[in-house]
C-alpha cells in the first residue's frame, strides 16, 4: 500500500506559478513511476506528467509541456509539479499517482491515487 497527499494547491493569476508537492507513505515510493493528472469540473481526468522510478525519465502531455516540470526526491518520498505560465485553462483538482509501469498515461494503469488538491487559475 502507498498513500498520497497532495499539497500546494491555491487560487493564481493567469501568468503566475505553483508547485504542487505529493508526499508518499507506505511501500517503497523508489518502485513506483509517479503520474500527475488534473480533473476540471464536468470534464474527465486527463494525464498531466510523469516521472520514472529514478527521476531520470520524464513525460508530459502536450498542453503542459515547456510549462510544467515534474520532479522527484526519493530521500524525501515527494513528487513535486512546477507549474509556470499559468493558464486560466490550467484550472481542475491535481491529483498524484503510483504506478508500476512507467509512461502511463490514463488513469487505469495506476494502482494508488491521492485525494487532490485544487488549483484555481483566473484570469
Amino acid at each position: 500500500q502507498v498513500q498520497l497527499a497532495e499539497s500546494g494547491g491555491r487560487s493564481v493569476q493567469a501568468g503566475g506559478s505553483l508547485r504542487l508537492s505529493c508526499a508518499a507513505s507506505g511501500r517503497a515510493f523508489s518502485s513506483y513511476a509517479m503520474g500527475w493528472f488534473r480533473q476540471a469540473p464536468g470534464k474527465e481526468r486527463e494525464f498531466v506528467a510523469v516521472v520514472s522510478w529514478g527521476g531520470d525519465s520524464t513525460y508530459y502531455a502536450d498542453s503542459v509541456k515547456g510549462r510544467f516540470t515534474i520532479s522527484r526526491d526519493n530521500a524525501k518520498n515527494t513528487v513535486y509539479l512546477q507549474m509556470n505560465s499559468l493558464k486560466p485553462e490550467d484550472t481542475a483538482v491535481y491529483y498524484c499517482a503510483a504506478a508500476n509501469t512507467y509512461r502511463i498515461v490514463v488513469p487505469s494503469g495506476y494502482n494508488y491515487w491521492g485525494r487532490g488538491t485544487q488549483v484555481t487559475v483566473s484570469s
